[in-house]
């Protein structure tokens, strides 16, 4: 029964992402309110942003707050229009400055790892396969729905790029290795690491953070340059990606570089414009040593 309903959904989000842009952007509006009615996960957004930014009052919480409403909102519809958005329509929406850096590293036989977060349209990232040499690839998360994960793979591949489990990642770079398959892997790196896969600890918006050190693994095994996706909204709908360079010889970074590199950055982006990120997500599931004393 759970499936029947799953495939009745995803057929909705099919049949509306027909819809031009500008009639979807109108659907987001209403989900907004609809969303600052029901107080969508209010509880979690609130705290990630008050130990986030402490020095805010709480009308400032919530005026961000609303604004990641409203982006959240936009960030759904956009998603969906993937299915069946033309190329030509997704390279005019998101642009990418400095792929002569991937270009490069292709044409001296490296791959790259690309490192971003859940901030502004991740989803949109993947076209990044549509300007480069090199195979675009991904690391995601199974959903444990079988049939939204089956439409979100579908959506994550819309653009000829390959998409990995967190845990066949090292296999199938491997495999690329092997077959002499130059690639760059998209690795998003500020999700919450499961308590057994902590390994490292670092500050991180005010508070005591475990992070993800995948990328600078992977970055190290495979001798490849790390570049960080920097991606910013130029008004609604339209994005642009700096192609920015962290570590070229990540085979010689010292300690976990990378991972604090990314973080820094990550970071200052986030203080920009707090509203672009995922606020919802339990970033800080272990509210106990959140706290910098």
């Amino acid at each position: 029964m759970k499936a029947f309903f799953t495939n009745i959904f995803i057929g909705i989000l099919w049949v509306g992402s027909l819809l031009p842009m500008r009639v979807l952007y109108v659907f987001a509006d209403f989900y907004y309110i609809l969303i600052r009615l029901v107080g969508y996960r209010r509880k979690v957004i609130e705290e990630n942003l008050k130990y986030s930014f402490p020095e805010k009052s709480f009308k400032e919480i919530k005026k961000i707050r609303n604004k990641f409403y409203r982006h959240f909102c936009d960030l759904f519809v956009e998603t969906t229009k993937i299915q069946t958005m033309s190329e030509a329509e997704m390279k005019k929406r998101v642009k990418y400055n400095n792929l002569e850096f991937i270009d490069k590293a292709y044409d001296e036989g490296k791959d790259v790892v690309a490192v971003m977060a859940h901030y502004n349209n991740w989803e949109w990232v993947p076209s990044i396969n549509l300007h480069c040499k090199a195979l675009g690839c991904d690391v995601y998360r199974p959903l444990k729905n079988k049939q939204f994960d089956a439409y979100m793979l579908k959506l994550r591949e819309r653009w000829g790029n390959k998409n990995f489990t967190m845990k066949a990642t090292l296999k199938e770079v491997v495999k690329l290795k092997k077959a002499n398959q130059r690639f760059i892997l998209g690795l998003i790196a500020d999700q919450s690491p499961g308590r057994k896969e902590i390994q490292y600890w670092t500050s991180f918006l005010n508070q005591n953070t475990p992070v993800l050190t995948g990328p600078e693994k992977i970055a190290k095994l495979t001798k490849s340059p790390v570049v960080y996706l920097d991606m910013q909204k130029v008004k609604r709908g339209y994005y642009e990606v700096n192609i920015v360079p962290m570590v070229e010889d990540s085979e010689v970074s010292s300690g976990h570089e990378i991972t604090d590199k990314y973080i820094q950055y990550l970071e200052q982006v986030i203080i920009k414009k707090p509203e672009n990120w995922l606020w919802s997500h339990r970033r800080w599931k272990y509210v106990n040593e959140r706290r910098i004393n």
